[in-house]
């Protein structure tokens, strides 16, 4: 017996769209934290932004950071200094999840308080 799938709202159904394409982008245990320490911090350099990410180990962060270049969430400027630094922003796109982040923090706090309450 086949099962048959539900009918979904095309509303809702551009939503989970949406969302699919969030999860592609962000994926991983690093992308929002990255995007977080730039938003609150500015522009920073790629040791800055690997010392504020605790645990992350540069090659992983390059890894994360191309990725987020690559969907132009993140612009990489190389400096022109001896010995050669490069410094990592927001772009607009990046700076768009503005409240994304906030909202973020903000039920990630609540979570953590509800959890630990006994």
């Amino acid at each position: 017996m086949k099962k048959q799938r539900l009918s979904i709202p095309e509303e809702c159904r551009a939503s989970l769209t949406g969302i699919a394409d969030v999860q592609e982008i962000m994926g991983g245990k690093w992308k929002y934290l990255i995007i977080s320490n730039l938003f609150f911090l500015g522009k920073l350099k790629f040791m800055e932004l690997c010392r504020q990410i605790d645990k992350i180990s540069p090659k992983v962060l390059s890894k994360e950071l191309k990725d987020l270049e690559i969907n132009q969430l993140v612009n990489r400027e190389i400096c022109d200094t001896k010995p050669i630094t490069v410094e990592y922003e927001l772009t607009d796109l990046g700076k768009s999840l503005h409240n994304i982040i906030l909202e973020m923090g903000k039920w990630g706090i609540t979570y953590r308080n509800t959890i630990t309450k006994k």
